[in-house]
């Protein structure tokens, strides 16, 4: 299927929630560019952060009153890619680049580590993830393989460096309702999203399959990347691609997930 795709390059794999390896494809050791599929990792590591006693989830951070939670919920009233505000925190689900950069920034100086460094001390190191790197933002300027995200995607279905309980609670609906607008697919209501990780719900068209439960839960990227997890299927799915997120993926990308789901299901 993804041999038919309108793409230079591909590499896909998929995690059964045990660890094992149920299936891959293409180059999984190709370093491809994560866009937004860096958030995930950089909201790890911000839980990992609260977990240490670093920061917590409603100390202020970002604009007035507003909280790491609101950051990494794009709760936080800032605009997509600006450092000002445009609305309240915790009235509309504005989607953020700037909010996870402000997130960084706030770690970093409450850590005393640069924010690529703590990811990669927090979590890369920790999952054995030597082919990724953060170049920049923690919003978009991630670079890994299928091969670590394999790793990381295994971390998400039985954490080990994370409490289950922090997970499932980044894993469920924050500030429930809210209306936003979800990058590529427009405005929804409600747009449901965790801490760092976008909720699957009803939500419809969406990236994931027809077949994919509620509960999935994942980051697309507009470099032509993502990972979701599904807890009901207990499998998750990470594919890279060198093309940018357009009509092709919209096509594609459900398409293939629902093959995954049906194959999982046989």
């Amino acid at each position: 299927m993804i041999e038919n795709w309108p793409v230079p390059t591909a590499a896909a794999a998929v995690v059964r929630a045990d660890g094992t390896l149920a299936g891959s494809y293409g180059p999984t050791g190709h370093r491809f560019p994560l866009a937004s599929v860096t958030k995930p990792l950089a909201a790890y590591a911000a839980l990992l952060a609260v977990e240490e006693g670093a920061v917590e989830l409603d100390e202020p951070a970002g604009p007035e009153g507003s909280t790491v939670r609101h950051l990494l919920a794009h709760t936080s009233g800032l605009a997509f890619d600006e450092h000002r505000s445009v609305a309240a925190p915790g009235n509309r689900r504005l989607y953020s680049n700037a909010g996870f950069e402000v997130l960084g920034d706030h770690i970093a100086k409450a850590t005393d580590i640069p924010f690529p460094e703590y990811l990669r001390q927090a979590v890369l190191e920790p999952l054995g993830m030597t082919g990724t790197e953060l170049a920049g933002s923690p919003a978009k300027d991630g670079v890994s393989t299928v091969d670590d995200l394999v790793r990381f995607a295994a971390e998400l279905q039985a954490p080990r460096l994370l409490a289950a309980e922090t997970l499932a609670e980044a894993t469920s609906v924050v500030h429930p309702g809210l209306t936003g607008v979800l990058p590529g697919y427009g405005h929804q209501r409600p747009n449901d999203w965790g801490l760092g990780f976008e909720i699957r719900d009803g939500k419809s068209p969406h990236w994931t399959g027809a077949s994919s439960s509620p509960r999935t839960f994942g980051h697309f990227g507009q470099s032509g990347t993502f990972l979701w997890v599904d807890p009901d299927a207990r499998a998750a799915c990470v594919t890279l691609t060198d093309r940018a997120f357009g009509p092709w993926a919209v096509e594609v990308w459900p398409a293939l997930t629902d093959a995954i789901l049906a194959e999982l299901n046989a």
